[in-house]
């Protein structure tokens, strides 16, 4: 899974944090550049669910930086850290989360994930895709693939629709997972990542509100009652 949050520290990018395994339904090889193809790439279950909601991308390849780079995004990293286990708040990320975003298939090593391909399509669904950095990957029938880590894309999220979305299967799954509906599945939250402060704000809001309605019963009750005492 992918799950994408806008910037806390930059209104123009958004934070992508991959998660998860699958396993190789063929043999190919992940490319560092290219169009749309099956091996890398997939697209979404419906046309009119569309993906990109604003600045369509036309064969696109965009960079897909570290978040713990030169260019630190401190507000981003800071969310993301203390919402690992070892952190001060809830767990949310797996620790992995807190890594520059990398494919392992099989025993090879973790490559980073440098790149992410972007189509609006007007036929199919929108396309994206994954691309590497250094040289192509290769992977067989079989293979076990996990990615995982966060990095920044240059793109606001009002560039993208808010939701879920799945690649359809078969002609739409990547070989590098299995190919079936949703074998690769990105979430779009149009809002930050939530701060477990907030949480406890509004249940402490909520448990308060609860204690004042159930005074207020008592006493209409205790008002009732006097009121029909002879």
């Amino acid at each position: 899974a992918i799950s994408v949050y806008p910037s806390q520290d930059n209104n123009n990018q958004t934070v992508w944090i991959f998660s998860g395994s699958s396993t190789a339904n063929s043999a190919w090889s992940i490319r560092t550049s290219g169009n749309y193809s099956s091996r890398d790439s997939w697209d979404f279950t419906s046309s009119n669910n569309d993906f990109y909601d604003a600045n369509n991308p036309n064969r696109q390849t965009l960079a897909l930086s570290s978040l713990f780079s030169s260019s630190n995004n401190p507000k981003d990293i800071d969310s993301i850290r203390k919402r690992i286990p070892g952190g001060t708040r809830t767990q949310v990320f797996a620790a992995s989360a807190t890594n520059t975003p990398t494919i392992t298939i099989a025993s090879s090593t973790n490559r980073t994930i440098a790149n992410l391909f972007m189509h609006n399509s007007a036929i199919s669904g929108d396309n994206i895709g994954i691309r590497v950095s250094g040289s192509n990957l290769s992977y067989s029938t079989g293979n076990s693939s996990a990615w995982v880590g966060a990095g920044i894309l240059n793109k606001p999220i009002g560039d993208f629709h808010a939701g879920t979305f799945n690649n359809r299967s078969a002609v739409g799954a990547p070989g590098f997972a299995a190919q079936s509906n949703g074998s690769v599945r990105v979430v779009v939250n149009s809002n930050i990542i939530p701060e477990p402060e907030e949480y406890a704000l509004v249940f402490g809001l909520f448990a308060l509100g609860f204690v004042f309605f159930h005074r207020h019963r008592q006493k209409k009750k205790r008002r009732q009652q006097a009121a029909i005492t002879p």
